[in-house]
């Protein structure tokens, strides 16, 4: 018997290794959907994990930064999950801004389950509740230093390790040089463990709310020294760059605690938080007088850090480098 120009037999063979392939591919990346997000992962177990994980995160640390939950997206973000072992812990976001909206969110993460779930995800959640709050770029130094610092303890330490050795080194960066980044410097490390630095002096003496109202303050005027003066009575770029350096010298102590009782809520405080554009028009005709933007951020330090955090430890010396521009 034949059909068409395939035997019967040689058809039943093709048809079983199709759904050999399928149940192959199908046990190689399993699927499991939430609300606002959609887990491709190596098992059903572990992308239910993510997803739930991911749900969480969204929530608790939307009320923690801006005091509020994030609304419900009108499309959920894909959520590419490789887990192993010995993987090397990152992850990348993208979204894309447009006349005031966000949208086209997609997250990839790799590392162990372990990092993935307590440190690459909350990372990167982060980096979705602030777009969805500031419905634009944030300087490199603080978007990814805030969201180092909800990672877990053992990725901080690391990040402060490489911090001293930077220091020491005269890879640093000048503040207003950082301040003004809007796109990743070559040498990307020294970004990331200088932002988190500072991102965490910042949050320690005001909170997180506070660091959100400051960072708003420093977007819609684009006058940092400003804010800083509003927000943490410091008078300009330098004198927080001297603080700070002066702050990591005695091993970043903690500050009082009668410090961030006695400063008041911002008198511009505002927690809406927006969530992404239900408009789908705007996803499907960007505005040409005002260019969608793509934010695609790699969290890499993890991956590049192994090959210049060997001799990482101590603390500052007194006559330590200061930060001076690459």
């Amino acid at each position: 018997m034949l059909v068409g120009r395939v035997s019967f037999k040689h058809l039943v063979s093709l048809l079983l290794v199709f759904i050999g392939l399928a149940t192959t591919t199908a046990a190689r990346a399993a699927g499991y959907r939430t609300a606002n997000f959609v887990i491709e992962a190596p098992s059903d177990q572990l992308a239910r994990r993510i997803g739930d994980a991911a749900e969480q995160y969204r929530h608790d640390l939307a009320v923690e930064w801006t005091g509020q939950p994030l609304p419900r997206w009108s499309r959920p973000c894909p959520i590419t999950a490789q887990v192993a072992p010995n993987l090397g812990a990152g992850g990348a976001t993208s979204f894309v801004f447009d006349r005031g909206e966000v949208f086209n969110w997609t997250m990839t993460i790799q590392g162990s389950e372990e990092r993935i779930l307590d440190s690459v995800l909350p990372h990167e959640i982060t980096h979705t509740i602030f777009a969805s709050h500031f419905r634009q770029p944030l300087p490199r130094w603080a978007d990814e230093g805030a969201c180092t610092t909800v990672e877990h303890p053992v990725e901080r330490a690391r990040q402060h390790r490489m911090l001293i050795e930077f220091l020491r080194t005269g890879r640093g960066i000048a503040f207003p040089e950082m301040f003004a980044m809007r796109e990743y410097p070559a040498d990307v490390l020294p970004l990331y463990a200088q932002g988190y630095s500072l991102a965490r002096y910042l949050i320690e003496r005001g909170g997180r709310r506070r660091y959100v109202a400051f960072v708003g303050d420093g977007l819609d005027g684009n006058d940092w020294a400003a804010a800083l003066g509003r927000h943490y009575g410091v008078g300009d770029l330098a004198n927080l760059q001297q603080t700070w350096l002066d702050w990591v010298k005695k091993g970043c102590p903690a500050p009082p605690a009668a410090l961030a009782a006695a400063m008041p809520e911002p008198a511009n405080w505002s927690p809406t938080t927006r969530g992404q554009s239900p408009d789908p028009a705007a996803r499907r005709q960007p505005s040409r007088e005002r260019l969608a933007t793509t934010t695609s951020r790699q969290s890499i330090y993890v991956l590049q850090a192994r090959r210049t955090q060997r001799q990482g430890g101590g603390s500052l010396a007194t006559e330590a480098t200061p930060v001076t521009r690459r």
